[in-house]
Order: C-alpha cells, then sequence, then structure tokens
C-alpha cells in the first residue's frame, strides 16, 4: 500500500505556477504537447503531468521543460546561476559537514 505524500499549501501553489508557466511558454511557441514531449525526451503523458503540476514528476524533468519553453528559474540571467551555486558553497564550507543533535549534559555533581 502506497501513502500519498502530503505537501504544504505553499508548495502546490509554488507547483501550479511553475506548471502554468510552462504551459504558456509552450503555447507562446506554438508547440504541441508532442512536440516539447519530443523535445525534453518525455512522454505526452509525463509532460501533462508537468502542466498540472504534479508533485511526483522528477524536478529534473520539470526543470528541463521549463528551460526548454523559456521560464526562467530562479533569477532572469542564466549565467548568474553560477555565482550563487558559488556563494552558497562558500557558505556551506564554512558550516560543520555534519549536523549533529547536542547531547545532554551529564549531571554529576552530588
Amino acid at each position: 500500500m502506497v501513502k500519498e505524500r502530503t505537501y504544504s499549501r505553499y508548495t502546490r501553489e509554488a507547483a501550479i505556477l511553475l506548471a502554468k508557466q510552462i504551459q504558456l511558454g509552450r503555447k507562446q511557441r506554438k508547440w504541441t504537447e508532442h512536440d516539447l514531449a519530443e523535445r525534453a525526451g518525455i512522454s505526452r503523458a509525463t509532460l501533462q503531468k508537468i502542466e498540472k503540476g504534479d508533485l511526483s514528476v522528477a524536478v529534473g524533468l520539470v526543470f528541463e521543460v521549463a528551460a526548454l519553453v523559456g521560464v526562467a528559474l530562479f533569477d532572469g540571467e542564466r549565467g548568474s546561476l553560477a555565482s550563487h551555486i558559488a556563494r552558497t558553497d562558500d557558505k556551506l564550507a564554512l558550516l560543520p559537514s555534519a549536523v549533529r543533535k547536542r547531547r545532554k549534559s551529564v549531571d554529576d555533581e552530588f
């Protein structure tokens, strides 16, 4: 038995917004569902799930389809993503590599 995953309202709305932007980009290019699915290397059924905001589709597929139709992800400039990644890597380098819960201190004073 597969338990269905629940998502926050924000996540569901963000997925729907991205789906609608993908659909708009496809239609502005006058591409059929079949055309875009073929360009992305996916089935038409998978594209239909993406355009409905189905959260079970792999994020890589959604990002690829968004890129094909010109939906800007994160930032308008494509080159700036590399600089964002580098800045985030710098911040991560300053933090511990693993996060552990603090242990309770032992009260050994009797």
